[in-house]
């Protein structure tokens, strides 16, 4: 019996060349980059020229093809580029929601003219963000009620709400999901828009304030914005495809994203606290995080292979993203349980970390919704009962205003779900 190869996870000679070069510029231009103000925030213009100053580095969206500004390189590039980031304790680009988002579905989906866009992605001159959750469709996101009408000239007419929105503020453009046709199943009756958001005519944005003093996230109003007939993206009734697209590059990038710093960290500070360094269960519970975090790690290498052959990020991507935010709390609440009310200390990193990580439970599906979808599409476990297959959407609602107490809807089971901003 031949002994099985152990696996080499250390850089190639090709990928240690590669992060040389990064790690070089980083320690040439560190120094730009901007740093957080007394309230623990960014200056979004500031960061916007950071981003600038990453893209003529070659360090924004490495996994763009060439031709349409990035550098074609593969998953592993763009890995090593979020670990250097980490190392020089230097933000990142500020659209990454654009970047890791919206840009994918430019490329996949859009016209040459839209992919004018593209450019300004890279740079920061445009900041974009993805309207698709609603406050009626929960993680339902076929079951979204904005609506967009044909006028006579081609154009389009959207009216509705969007809520979640993150970065609405500083948005300059967005992809929203509407429903375009009501008479065919949910899934079917939607079209992708390119939307512009800043000072645009029919268009609200209203901030939503969080736990910290932050508004990261938006409510977006629409009443009547008016675009034209090349805003469509993807094509009419098309855009559950160009939907599912977005969500999956979204998942893949919260479960594969940089979580090793995170546990680092946590181990750092439980060993330099001796008495939690000789805890049991404090060592216990670390044991128990540091599994699922390193189990990510590699999970995320197999995700980073599949795009690396070609492949869009499947349904297993959810998962992953599950484990990130549960072990990423459970590593938060264990860090808080060390320190004390020395945790809640103002602007606190793991304090904040504990507050903002909730806000990812939603974000990319919540974890009842990508369990069944992961249970379904890749187990092959039987499907969740659904009232709503080959209903029309306007047939559904209906049904749904008929039947609810009082007048309320009420939810309609789906798997085909995720949430996001």
């Amino acid at each position: 019996m031949v002994a099985s190869r152990p696996v080499d996870l250390d850089d190639t000679p090709e990928q240690a060349t590669y992060r040389a070069t990064v790690r070089a510029w980083l320690g040439e231009h560190a120094r730009e980059a901007p740093t957080a103000g007394p309230d623990g925030r960014l200056d979004p213009e500031a960061w916007r020229r950071w981003q600038g100053r990453l893209a003529e580095g070659g360090l924004v969206a490495v996994t763009w093809p060439a031709e349409y500004g990035g550098q074609g390189l593969r998953p592993i590039e763009q890995v090593i580029v979020g670990q250097e980031l980490a190392r020089a304790k230097v933000p990142g680009p500020m659209g990454v929601i654009g970047l890791g988002m919206c840009g994918p579905a430019l490329i996949y989906h859009g016209t040459d003219d839209q992919r004018r866009h593209l450019p300004a992605l890279l740079s920061g001159e445009e900041h974009w963000s993805q309207l698709f959750s609603e406050p009626a469709a929960g993680s339902d996101v076929a079951g979204i009620q904005t609506r967009a009408t044909e006028l006579d000239d081609g154009s389009w007419s959207i009216t509705g709400q969007k809520v979640w929105t993150t970065g609405a503020q500083h948005s300059d453009w967005g992809i929203l999901i509407a429903r375009t046709d009501p008479d065919v199943p949910k899934h079917k009756g939607l079209t992708m828009f390119i939307v512009p958001i800043k000072g645009a005519d029919g268009v609200t944005v209203r901030p939503l304030r969080q736990i910290l003093g932050d508004a990261e996230f938006n409510e977006v109003f629409f009443d009547g914005l008016r675009v034209p007939q090349d805003a469509v993206l993807g094509g009419a009734g098309n855009g559950w495809t160009v939907a599912l697209t977005v969500l999956m590059h979204e998942r893949l990038s919260i479960g594969a994203g940089n979580w090793g710093s995170l546990l680092d960290d946590l181990i750092g500070l439980i060993a330099g606290d001796e008495d939690a360094g000789c805890d049991a269960v404090v060592r216990q519970r670390l044991g128990a995080v540091a599994a699922e975090l390193l189990a990510l790690r590699f999970t995320g290498y197999r995700m980073l292979t599949a795009v690396q052959q070609g492949r869009i990020p499947g349904p297993e991507a959810g998962l992953a993203k599950v484990t990130t935010v549960n072990a990423s709390a459970e590593a938060y609440a264990l860090a808080l349980a060390v320190l004390g009310p020395d945790g809640l200390e103002e602007r606190s990193p793991w304090g904040t970390g504990a507050a903002g990580i909730a806000g990812f439970r939603s974000a990319g599906g919540s974890e009842q919704i990508l369990r069944n979808t992961v249970g379904e599409r890749v187990l092959g476990l039987p499907p969740e009962p659904r009232l709503d297959k080959g209903v029309a959407y306007r047939e559904l609602k209906a049904r749904e205003r008929e039947t609810a107490p009082s007048g309320r809807s009420s939810p309609v089971p789906t798997s085909d779900r995720g949430a996001t901003g």
